[in-house]
């Protein structure tokens, strides 16, 4: 049986994470303890810690959702848990021999080009510009920068560990009202990002366990992590392809049900 460890597992992605794996055991970290859920506390910035953490486990995966999540946070919030953090998962991982690390990427590594200004990075021009994993980084705020930051660190510890590593840029995850809610308070460029973003939880459920669980033809794998929504631009034929990703909603089916 897999043994599958959830760094942010209190969170939002990470709760939906929990419930992907019923064939897994899981060790579960969260940054403070949580009532419902059965965590162990982890400081990710601290390397003596992290490390620790994953020893004496048998641990074969680290899905490693921590960190600062906010789009707009200044340097000085993000660089603890979202890049020494983010080293700290790699270099456990590997001190640790765990096989493979599913890091939590973001849509704002990519996302600069089609934001209709750079101080709103939760905003889509009218006519964006596909976007497919293999192309140039193109973050749109300091959260961005963190994010190519561990997808960079991904890539190094594949090519010089042997690590199996998917970098999981992963969209906006809200349920259907949640989705509803927020198009009708978003102006068109607002409505715009959250349709082509959306990530249904059950999808999360879907490419989280295909991120952590299907062989990978080559490491380090960038994927996208979106349901099968009718105006993304994020390509998702790669991560259909390469990780077997089956989406099955869409956002206009949730926001144009008659269409």
């Amino acid at each position: 049986m897999t043994e599958i460890a959830i760094t942010g597992a209190s969170g939002r992605v990470g709760r939906t994470a929990i419930e992907a794996f019923s064939d897994a055991n899981l060790t579960l970290f969260s940054h403070s303890e949580t009532e419902d859920i059965d965590t162990e506390t982890l400081e990710i910035a601290d390397y003596g810690a992290f490390a620790d953490a994953l020893s004496d486990r048998d641990i074969d995966v680290l899905i490693h959702l921590a960190a600062n999540p906010e789009p707009r946070a200044a340097w000085e919030d993000l660089r603890g848990p979202n890049v020494d953090g983010a080293y700290n998962a790699f270099a456990a991982a590997v001190e640790n021999d765990l096989e493979r690390v599913v890091y939590a990427s973001s849509n704002h590594a990519v996302n600069m080009a089609n934001t209709v200004s750079p101080i709103r990075p939760e905003s889509t021009v009218g006519s964006p510009d596909v976007v497919r994993p293999d192309e140039r980084m193109d973050p749109d705020t300091y959260y961005g920068v963190t994010k190519v930051f561990g997808e960079a660190m991904g890539h190094y510890y594949a090519n010089r560990h042997g690590l199996d590593v998917v970098n999981l840029r992963i969209g906006w995850l809200l349920s259907e009202d949640e989705l509803r809610e927020e198009c009708e308070q978003r102006d068109a460029a607002g409505e715009r990002f959250a349709r082509a973003m959306w990530l249904s939880h059950g999808d999360c459920r879907r490419v989280i366990d295909a991120a952590a669980t299907t062989s990978l033809a080559s490491s380090p794998t960038t994927a996208h992590g979106i349901s099968a929504n009718a105006e993304r631009f994020l390509s998702l034929s790669e991560t259909m392809l390469e990780l077997g990703y089956r989406p099955r909603d869409d956002s206009a089916d949730v926001l144009d049900p008659d269409r």
